[in-house]
């Protein structure tokens, strides 16, 4: 069980509760007394929960691709609970592949899942919290979202989108007393690389490419990959927070990659400032 320091009771929705964070931090809000409208594109994957957790749990059967159902996912969790305290937009994989490799269909399917379906749940969750006056908007992005690697193109795309979209969101609704916040995950022991994932064909032109990706992923993952049972933790210290960060990283590399990234855009800016002032004219 996870423990809180908060004592008022939270009703959350969350997409993706099938498995992986979705599924953790579904238990976790459960176990210290908290509601939650968990959703899952099948619903049977939710059945052990129901049965252990009864009214506390509404399972909702929700594809996040389909706008209309995303919205009505929303109302629904809403008319069961009462109000929506914490919004958790966590449904979501990662799409392989170089970007020549990638098809129409590969990426479109890949915006549509990530990026689309979060929007489509944000929208319609954000008159209710607004009426409210308070909630928390959590979006799941990656440590893809601020850094990109070879292979995952696609991937890198929908997150980059989501924190560009919800960085300009926190701005917009901060007035209304709705919080919002990134959480941005390194590797972790989830089935995001493996059965959750999906894969362009690769060309042959690439092969030598792959390889070294190959290699190179396998380094950068030195430290283990992380708990996604103890990330539960984390976030319910981010939910419970009065003053929530607009960003947080979860994992032990996490920021160890990303200050290598910046340090290295930062300098690669300095050393063509000249240019850019330039452009200035």
């Amino acid at each position: 069980m996870v423990s809180s320091t908060n004592s008022t009771a939270k009703n959350w929705f969350i997409t993706g509760a099938s498995r992986g964070f979705g599924r953790e931090w579904t238990i976790a809000a459960l176990e210290r007394g908290d509601r939650v409208a968990a959703t899952a594109r099948d619903l049977g994957t939710l059945d052990d929960l129901v049965a252990k957790y009864g009214d506390a749990l509404v399972p909702i059967r929700l594809d996040v691709t389909d706008r209309d159902a995303a919205i009505a996912a929303v109302g629904q969790a809403h008319d069961a609970l009462g109000r929506l305290d914490v919004v958790v937009n966590n449904a979501g994989y990662g799409h392989f592949g170089f970007v020549e490799e990638l098809t129409e269909s590969d990426i479109r399917q890949q915006m549509e899942t990530n990026f689309f379906g979060l929007l489509w749940i944000t929208q319609a969750a954000l008159p209710i919290l607004r009426e409210q006056g308070s909630g928390h908007i959590i979006q799941v992005t990656s440590i893809g979202g601020l850094s990109a690697f070879p292979g995952l193109g696609a991937y890198h795309a929908s997150k980059w989108a989501v924190e560009g979209l919800t960085q300009a969101l926190a701005g917009e609704v901060k007035d209304f007393g709705i919080h919002v916040t990134l959480v941005e995950p390194a590797g972790f022991a989830t089935d995001w690389g493996g059965a959750s994932s999906v894969h362009s064909e690769p060309l042959p032109a690439y092969e030598e490419a792959h390889r070294r990706n190959e290699e190179a992923r396998a380094k950068r993952n030195t430290s283990g990959p992380g708990d996604p049972h103890a990330s539960a933790a984390a976030l319910l210290e981010i939910v419970d927070a009065e003053q929530p960060p607009l960003r947080c990283l979860f994992g032990a590399a996490a920021f160890t990659i990303v200050r290598s990234d910046y340090e290295s855009r930062i300098a690669s800016w300095q050393e063509w400032d000249r240019v850019a002032q330039l452009a200035q004219g």
